[in-house]
Parts: structure tokens; sequence; C-alpha cells
């Protein structure tokens, strides 16, 4: 039987082999990091020059999505802005029929739900993207992470992509639940640090992120950035 290319067709010991391979996709994906702190949340994000041909400043992992929301995702690029471009519209017609902003987890069930939908149908393939989900809402900052299967989890601080399991132990070993957005942005950006082959440099890292104070989601700037990595000793 054709496990492995059925979409919607369990194999034997319960596994549906596409949802895997569209997870093993996305962890090929460059490094990711998402952290929480208690006044506001970070998504840090490894980009690399592949090519001295390439404008390395008009690539771009982290997005806006609605005001206090950023997102970012790993795997097929393709597949993450269509993913990116829904989420708006999510947020863009939640704003319209209730005049309020979007809550996060809300947000991402809504993502998540069309995510599950590509993994039981024939004909079509899942996403190939884990997405990371970083917001402030009522209820406070929230960072969530969607799988190609449709489930989402809310984390504290997680890594995603090619060296998300390195970036991890930086993580475990030294995440706080009392951080500042500051020291969360340090902390992000170091254990991005951490998996590159060669050193960070603000054309290297994208950083974004938002703050209880102003629930404003905003991408840091070079000079913004150029001022953490001296903190960092590189």
């Amino acid at each position: 039987m054709g496990y492995d290319r059925s979409t919607s067709m369990f194999s034997p010991d319960g596994r549906l082999f596409q949802v895997e391979y569209a997870m093993e996709a996305a962890k090929r994906g460059w490094t990711m990091v998402g952290v929480r702190a208690v006044d506001g949340v970070v998504i840090v994000a490894e980009k690399r020059k592949t090519s001295p041909l390439i404008d390395i400043g008009q690539l771009e992992k982290v997005y806006m999505v609605d005001e206090h929301i950023g997102a970012g995702f790993v795997g097929f690029g393709s597949d993450g802005r269509i993913l990116i471009d829904y989420a708006r519209l999510l947020a863009v017609q939640y704003r319209f029929v209730y005049g309020e902003q979007i809550p996060v987890e809300y947000l991402t069930r809504q993502i998540c739900d069309l995510m599950q939908v590509y993994t039981q149908h024939g004909g079509v393939r899942p996403f190939g993207v884990t997405l990371m989900i970083a917001g402030v809402d009522d209820t406070g900052p929230k960072l969530y992470v969607a799988e190609p299967s449709g489930q989402y989890i809310s984390y504290k601080a997680h890594g995603l992509g090619q060296g998300g399991g390195q970036a991890i132990e930086v993580l475990q070993r030294e995440y706080r639940d009392d951080m500042a957005l500051d020291d969360a942005i340090l902390l992000g950006m170091k254990a991005v640090a951490s998996v590159m082959e060669g050193k960070p440099t603000v054309e290297t890292l994208e950083v974004g992120a938002v703050d209880t104070a102003t629930q404003r989601f905003r991408k840091l700037s070079k000079e913004e950035l150029q001022k953490f990595l001296e903190k960092l000793g590189v």
C-alpha cells in the first residue's frame, strides 16, 4: 500500500507519512527562535546569503500580521507566505466584524484549522512549514508554534529549523520566567548566534518584538541590532 503517497491514509502503525515529510521539510529551514518575556515577546530569525548576488537586505523572515502580532516560519517560503497572508486576512476580518484586535490564540487556532484540513483530503498536500506566532493581547504576551499537522503549542521559548535543537539547549539553560523583553531579545539572539556558521551581524539577523506597554509589533532597526550584538560581545 502507498501509505507514504496518500495524504489521508494511515499506515498500520498509525502514522501519516505526508505529514511527517512536511515536518521534515520545515526542519530544513533556517534557524528561528522565539522567547516570551514578562513584558513582551520576541522572534529572532537567521538570514543566510546563499549567493553573492542575493540582496540580503530584501530577505524577510519575520512578518507583521496585525498591529499586535508578528510571525515567522521555517520551511517552504511559498507555503509560509500563503499562511502569513491568510493570517493577515483573518486579523482584518476580525477587526472589521468585532471592532477590536484579534486574540493571539484565536488567530493561531484558525490558522491551524486550515493547516489540518490539508492533512485529510486527497489531491492536496500538507503545508511544508512550521509557524511561530508571537503577540500581545489582553491576556498578556503569547508565543505559539503551529505545526504542519494543525497542532499548536504555547511556549515560553522555542527554537525551529536546522539549528532548532541546539538553540533549544541554550534556551533551556538560560531562560528565566522573570525575563524582561530586552533580556529575551538578547537570549534569542544568543541562541540563534550559537548555531550560525559565521559571526552574526545586523545583516544576518532579523528581530521582531511586541511589548505589553504599546501592544505594537515592530522590527528592530540595524542600529538597535548593533547595540544588542555589542552587548553579546560579537
